[in-house]
């Protein structure tokens, strides 16, 4: 019996990874966060034995249908929203599953910032422009920040920042960024990446709160801040540069002209 936490994508059926959809028509017990997994991923589930919706259960009761699982010996399929590794909560339930001696595997999906770039049509990391992503959140009811990766410290880097979970807080993050980013660093707020309503909204720091209020955005949104969102500035790397060559890609060389 095996415990798999599926990434499930950020919400568009057709980017969940084929493995996992495979897991989740296979495996007896599906559990799914269904406040931020779209039914439609797992309706390949409705033929298990039971599919539940974790959405209103604490941890001690999502574990204690793992544990009757794997009393039964039955694979559970726990699915969870974009990629597991990145603000999953598949930490704690790891953590128990290794105190029940239960084997678990992980499962990667599309994690939402990149599906959100590939909506907005850009690459994230540009040359000479920023060749750092830094996904981090804000402290808000959940769980806070540690003291060295406060927003006002992270935008020392000027890096381009992906910030999840952080909604609202707009007006923190304009406070702590605008002194490092300046007033007109471009700005992408993603809201509901890969759902049928999802939402593009280009505009700069200092007009981020202004726009969060206007679209009325409350949750699931991602906010990108950084000089690479800039669609106008574009340096070529070296890695089609015809005078650039590697291991794979020699040099031409022209034969001397006849003097």
């Amino acid at each position: 019996m095996t415990v798999y936490f599926i990434g499930a994508g950020p919400g568009d059926p057709d980017l969940i990874t084929v493995k996992g959809q495979r897991l989740i028509s296979e495996c007896p017990v599906c559990i799914y966060a269904g406040s931020l997994v779209p039914e439609e991923v797992i309706a390949s589930a409705n033929a298990n034995e039971l599919v539940i919706d974790s959405a209103s259960l604490h941890l001690d009761e999502i574990m204690e249908i793992i544990g009757k699982a794997h009393e039964e010996g039955k694979n559970v399929a726990r699915v969870h929203s974009g990629d597991p590794s990145l603000y999953g909560a598949i930490a704690e339930q790891i953590e128990r599953l290794k105190v029940m001696h239960i084997p678990y595997e992980i499962v990667p999906g599309v994690p939402a910032f990149a599906a959100a770039a590939a909506a907005f049509g850009q690459e994230l990391t540009i040359p000479k422009v920023s060749q750092t992503l830094i996904l981090t959140r804000t402290s808000m009811k959940s769980t806070d920040m540690p003291e060295d990766e406060d927003l006002a410290i992270l935008g020392l880097s000027k890096a381009t920042l992906i910030i999840h979970l952080s909604v609202r807080n707009s007006l923190a993050i304009q406070r702590k960024l605008i002194p490092h980013y300046g007033e007109n660093c471009p700005v992408i707020i993603a809201y509901r990446v890969g759902w049928s309503d999802q939402q593009i909204i280009r505009t700069d720091l200092i007009s981020l709160r202004d726009e969060i209020r206007s679209y009325k955005l409350t949750r699931t949104v991602l906010i990108f801040i950084g000089k690479s969102l800039d669609p106008k500035i574009i340096e070529e790397s070296a890695l089609y540069d015809k005078n650039y060559s590697h291991i794979l890609r020699f040099k031409k060389r022209f034969p001397a002209t006849q003097a």
